[in-house]
C-alpha cells in the first residue's frame, strides 16, 4: 500500500499553475498453462512518482522512477520549471482551468497480495477438470491474470485521492477441429474486480461456465460458415459492448473530436434509432457498482457519467480539463494515466448501451432469417466509425428459431448508420472488463450492453 509522502508538498506548488502530484504502483501475474505445462510465471511491479504543471494552453511534465522525498520534490520542480518555460517561449494564451472545489476521496477496495503457488494451484485443479471430462481437445490453455494500479493524487485545484482499481481473471480456451479439418476455438474471460480472494475461492464455481463452453464449442465443430452480405442480425452483449467502445466511445474522445472524428460534426444530432441510449459510467451503473469503478481522475476532476447518446441523438463528449473548457463542456473525470510515468489523457471508464424493454426470446422470434452473433474474439474501428469485428460464436436463425452453429466470421458497418438500424433492444445487459484499451498507453475499462436487432455487413466465409 502507497504511503503517503505527497500532501506535505502542497506547499511547495506554485500559485500562479494548476499543479497535480502522483504516486502509482502497478502490479501484475500471470500464470499459463498450456496443455497442462506451466509456460508463463511472472510477477511485475512499476512505481515512481510524477508531476503535471499546467500554464496558459501548455504543460510540463516529470517523472521519476523512485519514490521518497527527493524524488517527489525533484518532479514537482521541473515539471513547473518546464511550464513556465514554454509558456513564456510559447505564448498560447488560454485561459486556466475553470475552477472546481477541494475535496478527498478514499476508496476502500485496496489489494491483496497472494503467493503465486496458490495462483498455480488454483488454475491446475481447472486444467484437471478439463482433461479428465473432455479429453477428446486438440489443446487448452488456462491462464490467470492480475493487474492493478493503485494511486495516491494531490492537486492544486480539485479533488486529492487514494484510489485502487484491482481486478483479476481465469481465461479458459478450448480447441478442437471441424469434421473437414478446420480448427475451431473458444476462449472465455471468469473474473472481474477485485483481488483474487474476492473472486475466485473453490475452483468448482467455475466448471458449469466451462462445461457450457464446451458445449458451444462442439457445436461450432459441426457449424457452417455465414452468409456473406448485408443481413438483419441480433448482436448479444458481447458485441454491443465491443461496439459502445470502440465503434463509438472513442469517436467521442473530445482530443480525437479535435483530431477530427466524426462526432464532430455530429454533436445534437441524430446518430441512432431512439431507443439507444449510450453512457460512459463513472462508477456506479444501473444502480450497481460498475465493473471497473473511477471515482477521481488524475486531474483531481470528481468522476461522474457522460451521457454520449440520449434517445439516439449524440449528446456529449467525454473530456479532460482542458478540452471541456475549449468545447464548454463539463469535465467529467475522463482523464487517466497507465503508468506513474504516463500523462493523463481523455479515456472511456464504463461504456455501455443501455437496456431496453424487449426480451430476448422475442427478438429472436421476431427474426425470420439472420444470425444471433454472441461473441467476438477481435475488434477495431477508426474515428470515422468504421468497424469490424470478429464473431467467434453465434447461431443462425430461421424462422424465428436458433438453428445451426455458425464458424468464425466478421461484421462490419459504420456505427452512426448500423445504430439507426437497432429496432429492438433486450431488457437484460452483461459487461465485460478483461481487457485492455490501447491509446498511446493501455488502460483497463469495462464495456456492456444489451442485445441489439439491426443490420450489418456479414464478411462470410
Amino acid at each position: 500500500m502507497l504511503h503517503d509522502l505527497i500532501s506535505s508538498k502542497k506547499n511547495l506548488f506554485n500559485d500562479s499553475v494548476h499543479t497535480e502530484l502522483r504516486a502509482q504502483v502497478n502490479r501484475s501475474r500471470k500464470i499459463i498453462l498450456l496443455a497442462g505445462n506451466l509456460i508463463t510465471n511472472t510477477r511485475t511491479e512499476n512505481s515512481g512518482v510524477s508531476a503535471r504543471v499546467y500554464k496558459n494552453g501548455v504543460y510540463g511534465f516529470s517523472s521519476m522512477a523512485e519514490y521518497n522525498d527527493y524524488a517527489v520534490e525533484s518532479v514537482l520542480k521541473a515539471a513547473t520549471d518546464n511550464a513556465l518555460f514554454m509558456d513564456k517561449h510559447i505564448n498560447k494564451g488560454k485561459s486556466m482551468f475553470e475552477a472546481i472545489p477541494y475535496g478527498n476521496y478514499k476508496m476502500d477496495s485496496m489489494i491483496n497480495e497472494t503467493e503465486q503457488k496458490i495462483y498455480i494451484e488454483y488454475i491446475k485443479e481447472i486444467d484437471n477438470y478439463i482433461i479428465k471430462k473432455y479429453p477428446n481437445l486438440k489443446s487448452r490453455r488456462v491462464l490467470y491474470t492480475e493487474d492493478s494500479m493503485e494511486k495516491l493524487l494531490c492537486t492544486s485545484d480539485g479533488y486529492d485521492g487514494h484510489t485502487s482499481i484491482p481486478r483479476c481473471y481465469v481465461y479458459v480456451t478450448l480447441n478442437s477441429e471441424s469434421a473437414s479439418g478446420e480448427p475451431v476455438e473458444l476462449f472465455k474471460a471468469i473474473g472481474g474486480f477485485g483481488s483474487f480472494n474476492n473472486n475466485f475461492n473453490n475452483p468448482s464455481a467455475l466448471f458449469p461456465q466451462i462445461d457450457k463452453m464446451y458445449e458451444e464449442l462442439m457445436q461450432k465443430r459441426e457449424g457452417i460458415h455465414a452468409d456473406a452480405g448485408y443481413k438483419t442480425v441480433i448482436l448479444g452483449s458481447d458485441l454491443a459492448g465491443m461496439l459502445a467502445h470502440e465503434a463509438v466511445g472513442h469517436t467521442v474522445e473530445a482530443d480525437l473530436v479535435l483530431g477530427g472524428s466524426v462526432a464532430a460534426q455530429n454533436l445534437n444530432n441524430r446518430v441512432a434509432s431512439d431507443l439507444v441510449n449510450l453512457v460512459d459510467f463513472a462508477h456506479t451503473a444501473l444502480g450497481e457498482r460498475a465493473p471497473l469503478p473511477v471515482y477521481v481522475d488524475d486531474e483531481g476532476t470528481l468522476a461522474d457519467d457522460v451521457v454520449i447518446i440520449k434517445d439516439g441523438i449524440l449528446t456529449e463528449y467525454m473530456n479532460s480539463r482542458e478540452t471541456a473548457n475549449h468545447f464548454n463542456m463539463k469535465a467529467r473525470g475522463n482523464a487517466r494515466a497507465y503508468t506513474f510515468s504516463d500523462e493523463p489523457l481523455i479515456r472511456m471508464r464504463n461504456t455501455a448501451i443501455l437496456p431496453g424493454k424487449d426480451k430476448l426470446e422475442d427478438i429472436i422470434a421476431s427474426v425470420d432469417d439472420g444470425y444471433y452473433f454472441i461473441s467476438t474474439n477481435n475488434g477495431q474501428a477508426d474515428t470515422t466509425g468504421e468497424f469490424m469485428f470478429g464473431v467467434c460464436m453465434g447461431y443462425e436463425i430461421k424462422k424465428g428459431k436458433l438453428g445451426r452453429a455458425i464458424l468464425d466470421t466478421t461484421i462490419s458497418g459504420m456505427a452512426f448508420e448500423m445504430l439507426k438500424t437497432v429496432d429492438m433492444v433486450s431488457n437484460t445487459m452483461v459487461w465485460s472488463s478483461s481487457g485492455f484499451c490501447g491509446k498511446k498507453q493501455p488502460m483497463p475499462v469495462g464495456m456492456g450492453g444489451p442485445a441489439l436487432r439491426c443490420k450489418v455487413m456479414i464478411g462470410g466465409r
